[in-house]
């Protein structure tokens, strides 16, 4: 197995920081972008302990001089990690709180994907793109509008994307997909919850809101898979493969639900 140079956003918590210690620790030299300094001094301590090729780097993906950081490394797979969320009913959501998901998840990312391409393209290298989307960038579901349109939206950048760089000469450069499911990493209770903060001082919904709690208790905690390694080992696929399948899913039985999904016009 080659070791590569991958450099990842978004990897300060969650799955992001998971699989970059995970990279690290198959022998590929990392780089884990995060969002606070406060989160660098855990990754350094496990890359100091476990004498990994792992480096944590400050790198806020909204402040222009942050993303500019990605132009001074050499890389050889760009794993476009960084997201937030937000939830509320579209018919009276602040449309604020939609822009600010968008200005994450969609704007800012595919800005730091062009800075990882300049150099990729430039040396006219193999390379590689791995954008984390979700499976609810498939099929939404509700109350969870502004990340699951923000998803919908990477998506359709990252099939142009791919089918773009197919007519690029002399440069081989692949565009992954991979699609979580629902995680138990606090990311998604922290965001179906915030719209409790507003719907319960006023809302079309106010009356039936204790209904929507009791759903969204019974249905996260169904969905929610308490072991990582089913889609960690997706970024590593993604990663490795000299082959790489255009899209990644896990956990799978999550998947299957959403081809069916489809299917049927949901």
């Amino acid at each position: 197995m080659k070791k590569q140079k991958i450099f990842i956003t978004g990897a300060g918590s969650g799955l992001g920081k998971i699989a970059a210690i995970k990279l690290a620790r198959r022998g590929h030299k990392v780089y884990a972008s995060v969002q606070y300094e406060s989160q660098i001094s855990s990754i350094n301590l496990i890359a100091k302990a476990e004498k990994l090729d792992l480096i944590a780097i400050k790198l806020d993906i909204l402040l222009k001089e942050d993303r500019e950081i990605i132009l001074n490394y050499d890389i050889d797979a760009f794993i476009v990690n960084s997201a937030i969320g937000d939830s509320g009913s579209v018919c009276e959501i602040d449309i604020n709180k939609i822009k600010n998901v968008f200005e994450t998840n969609v704007f800012c990312n595919i800005e730091t994907i062009q800075l990882a391409l300049a150099h990729m393209i430039k040396q006219k290298h193999k390379g590689r793109i791995i954008i984390i989307s979700s499976l609810v960038g498939r099929i939404p579901i509700k109350f969870l509008s502004p990340y699951c349109a923000s998803k919908f939206a990477l998506e359709g950048f990252a099939t142009c994307l791919r089918e773009e760089l197919n007519m690029l000469q002399n440069c081989d450069i692949d565009v992954v997909i991979i699609e979580p499911g629902a995680y138990a990493t606090g990311f998604n209770f922290e965001n179906i919850n915030k719209k409790y903060v507003w719907m319960e001082q006023g809302s079309y919904f106010k009356n039936i809101l204790p209904q929507i709690k009791k759903q969204d208790k019974i249905i996260w905690k169904f969905l929610e898979q308490k072991n990582l390694n089913s889609i960690i080992n997706k970024y590593i696929k993604a990663v490795e493969s000299s082959n790489p399948h255009k899209r990644y899913t896990a956990p799978w039985w999550q998947a299957i639900g959403v081809q069916i999904g489809r299917i049927f016009g949901m």
